[in-house]
């Protein structure tokens, strides 16, 4: 088994990032709960940071009434005070087994929705093994994959439609990978940052627009024919963060078309503008949550059905492509302070484990 230790019982001390105070993290070394007998011992190799959800913990902006995610046993029951913990995409190695799992899971390579950490113990119905043929750094990429084939069923483009993406982070970026399989009319993103809409054209975009170009948003008018009967998006994907962007989801959006707002804004609100175009124009605004199946699909889906389908997309998109920092774990201060500060200069950040026994 190499390094691997089968149904061990020994102590062991792992390094948790908390996030303590607004703007502020720290690791802290805890130790472990005794493996139980359905359990597993996991090493990291890699965690991926959620820049949207972390940041509003880092930037203290989540309601303080609710739980951080209900729907993910590693949270149940968790409320947002500090200090947490959070983080929800891992990839790493099976080091121990409890007596009641299989033994030929120790030394296999699993994704798993727990914070980060160097270890974590958990159920070993609690992780997913990588497929064959998926590399541990595209695998660190599956919950916001799983994330971007939900929005994209609950927007249900037709053949021939025009579809816009407000937003190219990262879920933007897999939003349009994903969209980039269907026969569209059309697929636009709309986005601020120059560095991003370059990755949206690697993504699948046929065309990416600056919001705050005059020029841009005309251009992007014209190949929506907007001021011709029919004209307009069929489908607006509103994934910037910021919830003043639905007035532009609004002003972009066919007769009869959807609104899908995948952001989540924790505290943040603003103006939305619900007369003239939206009041006219029978426009949909659709409420778009990963934990859950939507309810027209769920007599045929479930998450498993849900996340074969995103390893697929990984497979064809290989969205490690947008990693724009890999950082050592120690380095976690570092990366929420340039995410904060300097998102122009980030895509993706990723935590790199391997350094630490």
């Amino acid at each position: 088994m190499g390094g691997f230790t089968l149904r061990g019982t020994r102590p062991l001390n792992a390094r948790q990032l908390y996030f303590v105070k607004p703007r502020q993290v720290e690791i802290r070394e805890q130790q472990l709960p005794s493996l139980q007998p359905d359990q597993v011992l996991v090493k990291n190799l890699y965690s991926n940071i959620s820049a949207g959800t972390e940041m509003l913990v880092y930037r203290g902006q989540l309601p303080d009434d609710m739980a951080l995610d209900e729907s993910l046993a590693a949270f149940e029951k968790q409320r947002i005070n500090y200090p947490l913990q959070y983080g929800y995409a891992c990839v790493g190695l099976i080091e121990e087994a409890g007596k009641d799992v299989d033994a030929a899971c120790v030394g296999k390579t699993v994704f798993s929705f727990q914070p980060h950490a160097s270890h974590h113990v958990c159920s070993m119905d609690a992780v997913i093994p990588l497929p064959e043929g998926i590399d541990s750094k595209e695998a660190v990429f599956l919950a916001n994959m799983e994330t971007a084939v939900n929005l994209v069923q609950d927007g249900n483009p037709r053949l021939g439609e025009r579809v816009v993406a407000l937003g190219q982070g990262i879920v933007g970026l897999l939003v349009s990978s994903v969209l980039a399989e269907f026969p569209l009319a059309g697929l636009y993103a709309v986005e601020s940052i120059e560095g991003r809409r370059a990755l949206s054209g690697q993504a699948g975009a046929h065309g990416t627009f600056s919001p705050d170009s005059d020029f841009d948003i005309n251009a992007l008018q014209e190949k929506l024919k907007l001021k011709e009967a029919y004209g307009g998006a069929d489908v607006v994907f509103e994934l910037t963060g910021s919830p003043a962007a639905l007035n532009l989801a609004i002003d972009l959006c066919a007769y009869s078309g959807r609104i899908v707002v995948g952001s989540w804004y924790g505290t943040k609100s603003a103006q939305i503008n619900l007369g003239e175009r939206f009041h006219r124009n029978r426009m949909t605004l659709v409420s778009s949550q990963v934990s859950t199946i939507a309810p027209e699909l769920s007599g045929r889906w479930d998450k498993p059905r849900r996340f074969s389908v995103a390893w697929d997309i990984i497979k064809k998109c290989q969205p490690a492509q947008f990693i724009s920092h890999s950082l050592p774990f120690d380095q976690a201060d570092e990366a929420y302070r340039l995410l904060d500060e300097s998102p122009q200069d980030t895509t993706q950040i990723i935590f790199d484990y391997q350094d630490l026994s």
